[in-house]
C-alpha cells in the first residue's frame, strides 16, 4: 500500500467514512479508529468535537480546502433555502465531483487529476478547474486524444461501476461514450455524501 493510500485509509478510518474503494474494503476489515486506542470506546466527545468532525467529514468526501469548503458554506447562506441542504447541492456541482459520480474516475483525487491534467471537456471547451460549477444542461465529456488512454478505457468499460453508488437521478451518463449531461440541480437527498450537514451548519455557525 502505498504513503497516499495509507493515509487516505488512517483518514477514513478517523472519519468514519471510506474515501476510497481501497480503504472501504481495509474498513470492513477493521471497523474502528486508527492507533493503539482505536478498539477501546472513546470517552463522549463533546458538542463542538462532533459538529467538527462532521465537518471534516464533508470536506474529506470532496477533496477541498478549508478555504474552498468555507466559500461555498457562505455562498450556501445567502442562497434561498436550507443553507446545508444548498452546501452540499453546490458542492457536487464541482466539475470534479461529477467526473467522479458519472464512472469517469475511481476515487475524487483521480477525478481531479484529469480535470487539472486537461482530460476534460465542459460543451466542448477545455476545463482544468476542478472547483468549476457545472450549470443544468451542460455536458461533460472526456477529450478525444484521452479516451484511448488506459484510465478512461477502463472506466468506459464500466470498470468503476462496482466501486462507486449508483449514478444519482440528476445526472444522465452514457459511460460508453464518456459523456455525462447534468439534467438539473442536485438535491440532497440524491447526493452519496454522508454527512449531516446541520451539524456542518452548526460548526460555522457558531465560528
Amino acid at each position: 500500500m502505498s504513503n497516499q493510500s495509507r493515509s487516505k485509509t488512517r483518514l477514513s478510518r478517523a472519519l468514519g467514512v471510506a474515501l476510497t474503494p481501497k480503504a472501504a474494503r481495509y474498513m470492513e476489515k477493521r471497523p474502528y479508529a486508527p492507533g493503539e486506542h482505536g478498539r477501546t470506546k472513546r470517552k463522549t466527545d463533546s458538542d463542538y468535537a462532533v459538529r467538527l468532525r462532521e465537518k471534516q467529514r464533508l470536506r474529506a468526501q470532496y477533496g477541498i480546502r478549508e478555504k474552498q469548503l468555507r466559500i461555498a458554506f457562505n455562498e450556501a447562506r445567502r442562497t434561498e433555502g436550507l443553507t446545508g441542504e444548498n452546501l452540499v447541492e453546490l458542492l457536487e456541482m464541482r466539475l470534479d465531483a461529477l467526473v467522479l459520480r458519472a464512472g469517469f474516475a475511481r476515487t475524487i483525487t483521480q477525478a481531479r487529476q484529469f480535470v487539472v491534467h486537461r482530460h476534460i471537456l465542459v460543451d466542448g471547451q477545455l476545463v482544468d478547474r476542478p472547483s468549476f460549477r457545472v450549470k443544468p444542461g451542460q455536458l461533460v465529456h472526456v477529450k478525444a486524444r484521452s479516451e484511448g488512454t488506459e484510465p478512461f478505457q477502463v472506466a468506459a468499460a464500466g470498470g468503476h461501476v462496482d466501486l462507486l453508488p449508483r449514478v444519482p437521478g440528476y445526472l444522465e451518463v452514457e459511460l460508453d461514450k464518456l459523456q455525462a449531461r447534468l439534467l438539473r440541480r442536485p438535491k440532497r437527498a440524491e447526493v452519496p455524501v454522508t454527512c449531516d450537514v446541520q451539524l456542518v451548519v452548526e460548526y460555522y455557525a457558531a465560528r
